[in-house]
């Protein structure tokens, strides 16, 4: 049958849109997240905080929006097979967390929008021009400026004032750790310590590096954000443990595992922000327009519990500005 025999049975041309309108529903969008660390329950409650807050922007999964979920374990191997099955299923917006990630997804496709949460320097990382103007497919939130790493040496000789040596734990292809440990250097004359870059990969780098540096006394450590840090948090808090070494963690979840101290970002927080941006994508706007957000929570965490196994007091004033203690 020709077309406009067709339209004529329908009752002319008037007729036309809305018969293609009665027939089309809503197209349902899809959201990729691939998650930079293990399946675990921190994991687990950012994405919850990503898809509630969605949720009350209006999309509700199964009706107008589908999740394509992958957690990359902190390996980026992983990352890069994640981040090609997710291309592959032609999503609409992706969620993505931690710089191994984002350069993942940004070897993968240079037209998919890509919203990143707890990327550290994503100008000098390469995933956008500046951040006031993207201008390329990526835009997010930064998980914290250099000056917070000058924080964790002003906290930790506050609670340990007796640390003279502090070993930066810290993945040496991470790119932002090189930013982190050069902010911690500058200030380490200021408060009298000698400072000690420990690359770690993998478990057992973890071990050989802690027990070399706990040999000598006085020391202290400062455990940079990354993957291998996060993945073997547990492994990371026992070691310290067992050679009495004061530590500062970058995430409140390494004190309710068992850490000293931490100061750092609301990474909840950051998650839940990042659905905004999300929510804009997927109404249209274009991630190059989207100036990239700091962080606008932190947290300080502190185990009261770990500080008198390691027989140290916690000064009140530091305890007074603590968001949240481990008794």
């Amino acid at each position: 049958m020709r077309r406009r025999e067709f339209i004529g049975l329908t009752g002319g041309a008037a007729a036309w849109p809305l018969v293609v309108q009665a027939q089309q529903p809503a197209k349902m969008k899809r959201v990729g997240v691939l998650v930079g660390v293990a399946d675990d329950a921190e994991g687990q409650a950012r994405l919850r905080a990503f898809q509630k807050r969605l949720q009350d922007l209006g999309w509700t999964e199964g009706r107008n929006v589908r999740f394509d979920v992958f957690f990359a374990a902190g390996e980026a191997e992983l990352a890069r097979r994640y981040a090609a099955e997710l291309i592959s299923r032609a999503p609409d917006v992706i969620l993505g967390n931690g710089g191994i990630v984002i350069a993942a997804l940004q070897q993968q496709t240079k037209t998919i929008p890509i919203v990143f949460a707890q990327v550290v320097d994503p100008v000098n990382s390469g995933f956008v021009d500046s951040i006031a103007q993207p201008g390329g497919n990526i835009t997010g939130f930064t998980s914290l400026d250099y000056r917070v790493a000058t924080k964790w040496v002003e906290i930790l000789k506050e609670i340990a004032p007796q640390v003279k040596r502090i070993a930066v734990l810290r993945d040496p292809t991470v790119p932002a750790g090189s930013g982190q440990l050069g902010a911690i250097q500058g200030v380490a004359p200021t408060f009298g310590v000698e400072v000690i870059a420990l690359d770690i990969r993998g478990a057992d780098t973890i071990e050989r590096a802690v027990g070399t540096f706990s040999q000598q006394p006085n020391g202290g450590l400062i455990v940079l954000a990354n993957p291998a840090s996060t993945v073997h948090r547990e492994l990371i808090i026992g070691l310290v443990e067992r050679q009495r070494l004061p530590a500062i963690y970058p995430y409140p979840y390494f004190v309710r595992n068992g850490g000293l101290i931490s100061y750092g970002i609301d990474n909840t927080d950051l998650w839940r922000r990042a659905a905004s941006y999300v929510d804009r994508i997927l109404n249209g706007e274009s991630p190059a327009n989207l100036p990239v957000q700091q962080p606008t929570k932190y947290v300080l965490a502190i185990s009261l519990k770990t500080a008198k196994a390691l027989g140290l007091t916690v000064p009140p004033t530091l305890l007074n500005r603590a968001d949240e203690v481990v008794e």
